[in-house]
């Protein structure tokens, strides 16, 4: 499987406007493409602006699909506008194993 780690920051006046796109986006991901998994997206504690999402695809053309998704340019260009230039960083990799306990939120 296909894990993506993404950590942004975003600018304090765009926070609002974020939280909107990012929950669309997350929402969307799981809902309307087979591919994708799960999508997290946390808050960093001590830094309402920094954030870090968990995504979890099938496979690397899922999350390829996903990124070709409308709703992921709609996100695109929220994202254009409310994060630090610059902050945005992806960390791709491969789910090696997991354990959860959690129950759905």
């Amino acid at each position: 499987m296909f894990s993506l780690v993404v950590q942004v920051q975003v600018q304090p006046e765009g926070r609002e406007e974020f939280l909107a796109a990012i929950s669309a986006n997350a929402e969307a991901s799981v809902r309307d493409e087979p591919g994708c998994l799960r999508f997290d997206v946390c808050s960093v504690s001590g830094d309402p602006d920094r954030f870090v999402f968990y995504e979890l695809y099938t496979d690397a053309a899922a999350f390829e699909a996903h990124r070709a998704a409308p709703h992921f340019a709609t996100w695109r260009a929220a994202a254009d506008r409310t994060l630090v230039p610059g902050s945005q960083v992806n960390t791709p990799g491969e789910l090696l194993l997991t354990h959860t306990s959690e129950e759905s939120a």
